[in-house]
């Protein structure tokens, strides 16, 4: 310690060379030292000197700092002091205040030697690794450095450094980790890290966002308070961008982790006047930059699609409308709001028509695009506000055409308000067309162009607008207008905006051309500015003036006489020069302006005198530069072939939409007679279901007719019968006979079903045995105990049989009887002729009660037949079952046969091994005694574990003898 206080002492009194011979002791000590304490001591004096004598520690010192970090991770506070000491090194940060020649020398001396600093330290990509490794580490004193380390190596170097973070194994996973540390100081810092990490990195983006990234930084913007939160969510926003930017992938998993509602309580601001800091401002611009990167214009149009619906679905489009709307807002973040509105809406019908219905919270309420276009036109607003509503409208605009003709629809004479208590979005466009200020008249142009971008009905609604230009003159058409400010040498921006406007207005719109070709001083206009030699600032109007000329030749359907394609043609050789007209349409597209505006659809310039193209029109230039040189140098030959050409085109189209129309009513009809099959085909279902009904129904009408029938056929014989002397008794000798052959049937019946009882009895008999004689015995005691309950039930059902045939043995029985009885009767009854009549009637009654026991009897020995042919399938599906069982008795003995042989065969084969190994340990053995014998010296493996115990015991017992060992 006194040597130290002695270098410390001794470091500003002495020379320069004092201080690198001081280095270089302390070095010695790092690398000599066997005591730790001095090892520390000296890393913690290098640390201090790093920051003033970078230069000569980072020289010597880096590689035995790099040592510490290998050899002893074990103490935490000498590796806190080597980071800490590389740290400084690596590390840009000046403290001092200098002057601003001196700052700059000192800057960038700086820069060059933390660059050629980091090219040391990770030119071993070990290095790197060890970092990563030390980061693992919870101890504060080390984890904290290593995390500032990191960050200044990615600002450094930071492409090197990804990629060896990326090729070294869970790099970026271990990094993840610090944002759920619980110590601030850690996790903000590791924010800044993840945002060097991530920088321009389109595959370490996408591991941070997959290892929940976006889950942790919303939390934790949301624990600070959202855009009332300090820099740390400042930080958290800009590692957000870096995650979502241009990054089609984290942009996706971004919206279908529903993260997009999350963002909402970021903007649930107040409208009051106080609490805006510049914290707050800066978060809030942020945030709003963030929405916008989800839904930019360069973006797929599918995933901006769907993240627009996604904002409105969650009410996010709502509150930035709520702010958009608000008083007291600073202007930036209004500014940005509105140019993050405009992004939001554009292109999204659904969007773009709650855009519509928004209302300023004014008396009485005005909608919010005519507030916004007011300031617009309004040249005390400031330019970058300005700029922003014009990109709003426009983005309104866009593919809307619903709008557009909402538009439109308030220029007109037949929605204009009489009264004047309104302003309506049209009344605004032409103030400003037609304003002094040449900014809102090139904005007004501009606005209104996109107004009739790509739609053909509003160009020629467009032409009715009718303009009072002073009392007692009569109305201009709007386009009369527009060509007369143009002669009157107006402002170039003026010019320019309303040349953009014209061409805009005419091009794929001959209705627009005639117009603007019936006024015969349009023409010579052009054709002088063109021809003229100017100066350079206008030749960007020159140009203009040709493709308006050119648009007016190529739109031009010949229904002028004195302005057909032709004459126009002729007029620009004669009085131009086809070469020097084409030279001068070349002038738009060399403009410096044109390419930049042609970049992004966002109106973004410096300063108003920028403000020159539009980001449609340079399409629309860039589309029709090409066809306007080419019709320019066809011939009327090629004109007149273009024109057929362009005719049978336009006859086969209109075959081809004829013929589509016609496939589109055939598709209709077609449509309506599968219906119209459909329902029939129902309908036929149902009548035939009614007729089979009916059938069944008629069937057994005529079977109750047949069996009337013959009951009154039955009638008719009894009661001729009674005249007849040998039938007195009523009872025919026919009948008898066959109620005889039927009592004869009943008893062979009977018999039969004896004999099937029998048979049933021996077939479970045999099922009772078969039960017994089972090979398996789990299975055997399934089945039987199945077989015991089936077998049960087949001896109920037998029982029942058997009462069933007793009783109706009985019944025959008595039949019998009844019959001898009758027989009696007939012979006593044959006798005696006084008591006829009586007789008759009772034997009627009888043999009709005779005939209905038999036929109950003739049913009930069906439904017998029944039951035992259901007995006999039961018995087969039982014996089926019983076969089954023996059959997987059968392949699980030869599968388990199978498994005993493997075993066997294994049990060989472990012994064959056995064999094998106690070969190769006598031959190891006798190798070790050669050795032994030629005087080799061989360890065993015994002696070796038990030196390696003692070693531990050693050390154990005496660490001190450790620290005197190194």
């Amino acid at each position: 310690m006194n040597f130290l206080r002695g270098v410390m002492g001794g470091q500003s009194a002495g020379p320069q060379h004092t201080e690198a011979e001081t280095i270089q002791k302390l070095c010695d000590r790092v690398a000599s030292s066997t005591l730790l304490d001095d090892r520390r001591n000296a890393v913690r004096a290098l640390k201090s000197l790093s920051k003033k004598y970078r230069l000569e520690v980072g020289i010597q010192a880096m590689e035995h700092l790099i040592h510490v970090l290998q050899t002893d991770r074990s103490d935490s506070e000498i590796i806190g002091y080597a980071l800490d000491t590389l740290y400084n090194i690596i590390s840009n940060d000046e403290e001092e205040e200098v002057d601003d020649v001196e700052e700059e020398n000192s800057t960038r001396q700086s820069e060059d030697l933390g660059s050629q600093f980091t090219e040391i330290f990770i030119k071993q990509q070990e290095n790197v690794t060890l970092l990563l490794s030390l980061l693992e580490e919870f101890d504060f004193h080390v984890r904290w450095p290593g995390v500032k380390l990191l960050t200044s190596l990615l600002k450094q170097l930071g492409p090197q450094v990804q990629q060896i973070i990326l090729v070294s194994p869970m790099g970026v996973s271990r990094l993840m980790d610090l944002l759920a540390d619980s110590r601030e100081v850690i996790r903000n810092d590791g924010v800044l890290l993840l945002q060097a990490l991530t920088r321009s990195n389109g595959a370490i983006q996408k591991i941070v966002a997959f290892e929940n990234a976006f889950e942790r930084l919303l939390d934790i913007i949301s624990e600070e308070g959202n855009s009332d939160g300090g820099i740390v969510v400042e930080d958290c926003l800009i590692l957000l961008q870096n995650l979502l930017k241009n990054n089609n992938s984290n942009q996706n998993f971004f919206k279908e982790g529903s993260y997009i509602q999350r963002m909402k309580p970021w903007f649930e601001v107040g409208d009051e006047n106080s609490g805006w800091s510049a914290q707050k401002v800066t978060n809030l611009h942020l945030m709003l930059q963030l929405v916008r990167v989800l839904v930019s214009p360069t973006n797929p149009p599918g995933a901006t699609s769907s993240c627009q619906k996604a904002m409105f679905q969650c009410g996010l489009l709502q509150q930035l409308c709520t702010i958009l709307m608000a008083t007291g807002v600073p202007a930036d973040i209004l500014t940005e709001t509105i140019n993050t509105v405009s992004e939001v809406i554009r292109g999204y019908q659904v969007n773009q028509d709650y855009f519509a219905s928004v209302n300023a919270p004014s008396n009485p309420p005005r909608p919010a695009i005519v507030v916004l276009l007011m300031s617009m036109v309004n040249e005390r607003q400031p330019f970058v506000l300005r700029c922003a509503v014009l990109y709003c409208f426009q983005c309104f605009l866009y593919k809307n055409q619903k709008g557009q003709g909402e538009i439109v629809s308030t220029l007109l004479p037949s929605t204009i308000d009489a009264t004047g208590n309104s302003v309506s979005a049209g009344q605004l466009l032409c103030g400003g067309l037609f304003s002094t200020d040449s900014l809102s008249n090139w904005c007004a142009a501009v606005a209104l162009a996109h107004a009739l971008q790509e739609n053909a009905t509003q160009k020629e609604q467009l032409l009715r607008v009718q303009l009072a230009t002073s009392i007692g003159n009569p109305p201009v058409s709007l386009l009369q207008q527009c060509t007369n400010i143009l002669s009157q040498g107006s402002k170039i921006q003026t010019r320019v905006g309303l040349l953009m406007l014209l061409c805009t207005w005419l091009s794929n719109c001959p209705i627009a051309v005639t117009h603007f070709l019936h006024n015969s001083a349009n023409v010579p206009f052009l054709t002088g500015q063109i021809a003229e030699n100017l100066g350079e600032e206008e030749q960007l109007v020159q140009g203009l003036c040709a493709l308006l000329l050119g648009i007016s030749i190529y739109f031009n359907d010949n229904s002028l006489e004195s302005y057909k394609k032709e004459k126009l043609k002729q007029l620009i050789e004669k009085r131009i020069g086809k070469e020097n007209f084409i030279e001068k349409l070349g002038f738009i597209s060399k403009h410096e302006l044109y390419s930049r505006a042609s970049q992004k659809p966002q109106p973004n310039f410096p300063s108003p005198e920028y403000m020159i193209f539009d980001h449609e029109f340079t399409k629309l230039v860039k589309e029709l530069e090409g066809v306007i040189t080419k019709a320019i140098y066809k011939s009327s030959e090629e004109d007149k072939k273009e024109e057929e050409v362009k005719k049978t085109l336009e006859q086969h189209d209109n075959i081809v939409t004829h013929y589509k129309n016609m496939i589109r009513e055939q598709d209709l009809q077609l449509e309506e007679l599968k219906q119209q099959v459909s329902t029939l085909k129902c309908q036929n279902e149902q009548l035939q279901t009614a007729v089979t009904q009916q059938v069944s129904q008629i069937q057994q009408h005529k079977d109750q007719y047949n069996l009337l029938k013959i009951q009154l056929g039955k009638d008719n014989q009894h009661q001729g019968s009674y005249g007849e002397g040998a039938q007195m008794n009523g009872v025919q000798p026919e009948e008898i006979g066959r109620l005889r052959e039927e009592i004869e049937e009943l008893k062979n019946n009977q018999e039969l079903l004896q004999s099937k009882l029998t048979e049933k009895d021996s077939v479970i008999e045999n099922l009772k045995s078969s039960q017994t004689s089972g090979t398996n015995e789990q299975s055997s005691a399934i089945v039987s105990a199945r077989d015991s309950e089936q077998v049960a039930e087949l001896k109920q059902e037998l029982a029942t049989l058997k009462s069933q045939l007793n009783s109706q043995s009985m019944e025959i029985t008595k039949l019998q009887t009844e019959k001898q009885e009758l027989l009696q009767k007939t012979e006593v009854f044959a006798k005696s002729v006084e008591v006829q009549g009586e007789t008759q009637t009772v034997i009627a009654t009888k043999t009709t009660d005779v005939e209905g026991r038999l036929s109950a009897l003739l049913q009930e020995t069906k439904e017998l037949k029944n039951e035992i042919k259901a007995l006999s399938e039961e018995r087969t599906a039982i014996k089926e079952q019983l076969d089954s069982s023996n059959s997987t008795i059968a392949i699980l003995q030869t599968e388990k046969d199978k498994l005993e042989l493997e075993i066997t065969d294994s049990k060989k084969e472990q012994d064959d091994l056995l064999v094998l190994l106690a070969d190769q340990d006598q031959k190891i053995l006798s190798l070790k005694n050669k050795l032994k014998d030629l005087g080799h010296p061989v360890e065993e493996e015994d002696e070796l574990e038990s030196g390696d115990q003692e070693d531990e015991d050693d050390e154990s017992e005496d660490p001190g003898k450790d620290l005197d060992h190194i």
